[in-house]
């Protein structure tokens, strides 16, 4: 085991039932103008949204609203610096999934500097270095999924033919707080409560096994795939205690995020980009969907030519974890291949001809899936190997 390794800057962290309860008062800390970046209706039209607004009003802070209506662009990060920079803003407070908080990242950078986010973003454009200053910034999950949170990118889409899903990065983007409350999932309808929890056991099952993991990681990612493993299924099939389950959600979406933004990801996140950008799949339902088979398309290139990739180990590990059983390797892995076959059929998570895929667009799908997440897989594939992953789910 190698234990040379650094450690990226991370959130304060607020974790429990209850949490939300400190946000005006942690947002009254960075002063008294606060933006508020969240979703288009869901925590709009909950409880938690009037109770936010008494508690701001009780630490005499005022506030503007930016509601993100789908995942974000630059043009919308763009806007909204345009808008509301020189207003003063002291805080800006993500509440949502991990659109509003990436849009909520990206702004929290941007309006100070005030200039565009293309100067920056990965990928397209000058990529120019970013220097600051950040307004502080909040965040708040209402989903267990994206790790948004915990992360110091935040990424930006562009839908169509010459589309793009590009990720903002610096670590002074990180979140000054986080404050991850389970009882905001509360409300997390059935299919997006599938793609998330998928999404949220995919960066972890892929930051276990990625080239750059170490043993803080590898810690925290079984940690957070025990969680996934105990509450998912039952919360989704509503066989388990709802809170529990959500506890156990929200735990493993927070260290999903903290282990992808220390150690990188792998091959089903570098198919999310292009997929993402082209296509209107959610990223949750690309995780969910494409698991199985990019695990399966993995094992099977390692044993062809990599046979003492330490990857492998690490698959039985967690195939023991997910049955419970303790298992010889070669067991443990078939182990874990059908348990995750099984919880792609449970979890009714839609094939990729859902959204208007075929097998016509899969040359170009694998020729852009190879950014910074595929750079870190534990083997690297050959187009064709990837094409297989696309074709498996098609």
């Amino acid at each position: 085991m190698n234990f040379a390794f650094s450690l990226a800057r991370l959130p304060r962290i607020e974790f429990g039932v209850g949490a939300f309860q400190k946000t005006a008062v942690l947002a009254a800390s960075f002063g008294r103008k606060a933006l508020i970046v969240t979703g288009a209706h869901s925590f709009l039209k909950s409880p938690h949204w009037s109770a936010l607004q008494d508690s701001l009003r009780q630490q005499h802070i005022d506030w503007n609203l930016i509601q993100v209506a789908s995942e974000p662009s630059p043009e919308l990060v763009d806007q909204s610096v345009r808008q509301y920079k020189g207003q003063h803003i002291s805080v800006v407070l993500g509440i949502g999934g991990g659109s509003a908080l990436d849009a909520a990242k990206a702004i929290a950078g941007l309006l100070r500097p005030g200039n565009s986010v293309l100067d920056h973003l990965e990928g397209v454009g000058p990529e120019l270095p970013y220097c600051g200053p950040t307004t502080p910034f909040i965040a708040v999950p209402t989903t267990a999924g994206t790790g948004s949170e915990a992360t110091k990118n935040a990424v930006l889409s562009t839908h169509g033919t010459r589309g793009f899903k590009k990720s903002f990065r610096d670590d002074r983007l990180v979140a000054e707080y986080v404050i991850v409350d389970p009882d905001l999932l509360a409300s997390c309808p059935p299919a997006v409560l599938a793609a998330n929890g998928m999404d949220a056991f995919t960066q972890l099952l892929e930051s276990y096994v990625s080239t750059k993991a170490n043993p803080f990681t590898d810690t925290l990612a079984l940690s957070g795939l025990a969680a996934v493993r105990d509450g998912l299924l039952p919360w989704y099939e509503g066989t388990g205690d709802a809170g529990d389950c959500r506890n156990r959600l929200a735990y493993a979406a927070l260290l999903s995020g903290i282990t992808l933004a220390q150690v990188g990801l792998g091959s089903v996140h570098g198919l999310a980009s292009p997929l993402g950008a082209f296509f209107p799949i959610p990223h949750g339902v690309v995780c969910g969907t494409l698991v199985a088979a990019a695990t399966r398309i993995n094992i099977e290139a390692m044993r062809t030519r990599e046979p003492g990739n330490a990857a492998l180990k690490k698959y039985a590990d967690v195939g023991r974890l997910l049955s419970q059983t303790a298992l010889a390797d070669d067991a443990a892995i078939v182990a874990l291949l059908e348990i995750l076959e099984d919880w792609t059929r449970r979890l009714q998570l839609p094939r990729l001809s859902t959204y208007g895929i075929s097998q016509a667009d899969f040359e170009r799908i694998t020729a852009n899936s190879r950014g910074s997440s595929m750079k870190t897989n534990p083997i690297v594939l050959s187009d064709a190997e990837i094409t297989q992953v696309l074709a498996a789910r098609l």
